[in-house]
């Protein structure tokens, strides 16, 4: 925790991560399609915990720490409301920490310090969490977790599901919940992806994404056909409770007929929490299903009682994660792989090894630095990391003290065999030969097609190859002539009449395309979305595109960095250039002044642009404002806003027809002051300039709605 961060730098950055933290839940829980690690996932809501604790009046009221989940996207299944809360854990990563919260157990229930508090630990399988609801004995309602709150109504899946029984034996409550996780083993995950590769259908990422995606179904008889497992953890509501300990509640639950984690096991004390674990981690790569921890909880349901919840969790409760799994292998090759923008990538291929139920045989090496740092050639024996989902990384390079001729990264393009350079300041290693490059020019088509570029339909990767490779698509103007070729499309295997036709009509029908997508879509280097929209505000017709960018190359010419100046004030020379050559103000400036120069200079771009503006007119760039007190006025925000992010706010003005501007000057119409406006304030009261807070803001943007 950095101990010199202010308030205002604590409030931005938890305003991040619940923003960056709640679309990641979204992906997890909604869409079961993560895109970080688990890990990488842990890091942040630790980082959001530190935060929340150091300022604690910041506590935002979407903070990841107030909710479980993520609430049921838009989805044929119905919604459920559990009438007991589904919570999820608290973590731990270390032993300190799990000595903290016996700590904490003890102190909340006024306990002595020495006082044995069983606990009982249980291994932490990486499944769906569902619900069953049984009164007298029936199953009447399963549902997913959601989030917390609501979740899906899945009950005709759960019935095609073994482990989980649709009567209970008699004698057991009016009404039980009993709680638990859907699962599939890595042996049916392996077969289920190996059925999928054959029938051409989409992978599965791993067992957890495989189970949710079989369980989360309209169709009940396509869960039917998958092989999901379930296991029981706890309980929800209940007419009754008829043990005093969560150990005979769960061997119980056991004698009803639901599995449990074969390693449930009641401890007494931090170093036999801690042994449990231990050996439950040993084990952990040779069991039949994923784990990615241990699951602690206080034993006594009078404890438990006591002790509550937090926003989000029980405080009885806490799950002990493992580290990212890790194995040896030998590196067998380096390869390098050309991406869209030119980029050189090291890919390392292994000898075949199993990490964390998955086998891997390739693994990033990022770039030149990284090879460097690690001192990697083929044939080293290397320690691999397998964090979650992603493409496993090197940690650790066993045999580099070893005689060996070092690697050199290539200064060629494997591709294209054009030159490959760094340029000063970055890491990166890039082809130059742009978009002569093959490789470049098959992944800058697919981003053109693509849905924030231009968006035309019926344009997959594979089409693009196959069109690719019979010399019909070299350039983006291709796609458009691509209306001459319908015979030649229609002669190729899996092509019909209404596949071709609704190709050539999705084609024909971005022949007007909105500009800021058009640019966009060309692949510039540092012209993403936003900076592709920010130009065409400011330039109107994309055609003024190129003039703006030759006259920044003319200057850029004529101005050289003198040997003895400093690299600031060249640089502010040059920000301030671009801006004035490109119309544009804030967030702009010489990185991006360069790159369009440098596109607009090569011959074979210049082809691409020229090609491309002889088969589309872009209509000129207008952006939709509201009818508004600020249109036209140059708006400043500074201080802390309280209620939405700088960006925001920016973007609001825009909509209002204002032009939001980062610094005051004689020109600026309007500053909006937060808590901890400082000189830009003073300057404007020194000008004359209106001032107004936050809420008038908010005021005048309400009225102007």
């Amino acid at each position: 925790m950095n101990s010199n961060l202010s308030e205002a730098e604590a409030a931005n950055e938890l305003m991040r991560l619940a923003r960056q933290i709640a679309r990641h839940d979204k992906l997890y829980h909604a869409q079961d399609d993560p895109e970080i690690t688990d890990q990488e996932y842990d890091a942040l809501t630790r980082r959001n915990r530190e935060l929340e604790e150091a300022f604690p009046h910041l506590i935002r009221p979407d903070s990841p720490s107030q909710k479980v989940g993520h609430e049921v996207a838009a989805s044929p299944l119905s919604k459920v409301t559990h009438e007991l809360r589904m919570m999820s854990l608290d973590n731990a990563f270390n032993r300190e920490e799990v000595t903290e919260w016996t700590t904490r157990i003890r102190r909340f229930l006024s306990l002595p310090a020495d006082a044995p508090v069983a606990v009982t630990a249980e291994d932490k399988i990486d499944g769906l969490s569902c619900s069953l609801r049984y009164e007298k004995g029936r199953l009447v309602r399963a549902a997913t977790r959601g989030d917390g709150q609501v979740g899906e109504d899945v009950t005709p899946n759960a019935l095609h599901i073994a482990d989980i029984p649709q009567q209970l034996p008699a004698g057991v409550p009016d009404i039980f919940e009993v709680r638990g996780e859907v699962y599939m083993s890595r042996a049916d995950f392996a077969a289920l992806n190996a059925a999928q590769e054959a029938e051409g259908d989409k992978l599965f990422a791993n067992p957890r994404n495989a189970a949710a995606g079989s369980f989360r179904q309209k169709d009940a008889s396509v869960t039917a056909k998958r092989p999901l497992k379930f296991w029981t953890y706890g309980w929800g509501a209940a007419s009754t409770i008829p043990c005093e300990t969560q150990h005979e509640m769960m061997q119980m639950i056991e004698s009803w007929g639901f599995p449990l984690s074969p390693f449930l096991t009641v401890t007494e004390n931090v170093d036999a929490m801690i042994a449990h674990y231990d050996t439950i981690g040993r084990q952990r790569p040779d069991l039949p299903y994923e784990i990615d921890g241990v699951v602690y909880k206080v034993d006594r349901l009078d404890y438990q009682q006591r002790l509550g919840f937090v926003a989000k969790a029980p405080r009885w409760a806490l799950a002990h994660k493992f580290p990212a799994e890790r194995a040896q292998t030998t590196l067998e090759a380096i390869d390098i792989q050309v991406g869209r923008t030119g980029k050189l990538t090291p890919v390392g291929r292994l000898a075949p090894v199993l990490v964390g139920g998955v086998t891997v045989t390739n693994v990033t090496l990022h770039n030149r630095d990284e090879i460097g740092r690690l001192g990697v050639r083929p044939g080293d024996r290397v320690v691999i990391q397998r964090a979650g989902d992603v493409i496993p990384q090197v940690v650790e390079n066993l045999t580099r003290e070893e005689t060996r001729e070092p690697y050199h990264f290539p200064d060629k393009c494997p591709e294209c065999d054009s030159e490959a350079v760094a340029e000063e300041g970055e890491v990166d290693v890039r082809c130059t030969g742009g978009l002569i490059c093959p490789a470049q020019r098959t992944q800058r088509l697919e981003h053109f097609v693509s849905r924030k570029a231009l968006d035309i339909d019926g344009f997959g990767s594979k089409t693009i190859a196959q069109f690719f490779a019979l010399g019909w698509l070299e350039s983006p103007a291709d796609i458009f002539r691509l209306k001459d070729r319908e015979a030649d499309i229609l002669a190729l295997d899996g092509w019909q009449d209404k596949s071709v036709e609704n190709l050539l009509t999705a084609v024909e029908s971005k022949r007007t395309p909105d500009a800021a997508k058009l640019l966009f879509g060309l692949g510039i280097r540092q012209v993403g979305e936003v900076t592709a929209r920010d130009l065409m505000k400011a330039l109107g017709d994309i055609a003024r595109l190129r003039e703006a960018a030759e006259a920044f190359f003319t200057y850029r010419a004529t101005n050289p960095r003198e040997d003895d100046e400093k690299p600031s004030p060249f640089k502010a020379r040059m920000d301030n250039a671009a801006k004035d050559m490109f119309g544009v103000t804030d967030g702009f400036g010489a990185t991006i002044g360069h790159s369009l120069a440098d596109f607009f200079h090569e011959p074979h771009n210049l082809a691409v642009w020229e090609g491309l503006l002889s088969e589309v007119r872009p209509p000129r760039y207008e952006v939709e404002t509201l009818d508004s007190p600020v249109a036209g006025k140059i708006v400043v925000f500074t201080g802390k806003l309280e209620t939405m992010s700088r960006d925001e706010a920016k973007a609001q003005a825009e909509q209002l027809g204002a032009k939001a501007s980062g610094s005051v000057s004689a020109k600026t119409d309007l500053l909006v002051a937060g808590p901890g406006a400082g000189s830009k304030l003073k300057k404007a009261q020194e000008l004359g300039i209106e001032v107004i807070d936050e809420a008038s803001w908010a005021a005048i943007v309400k009225k102007s709605g």
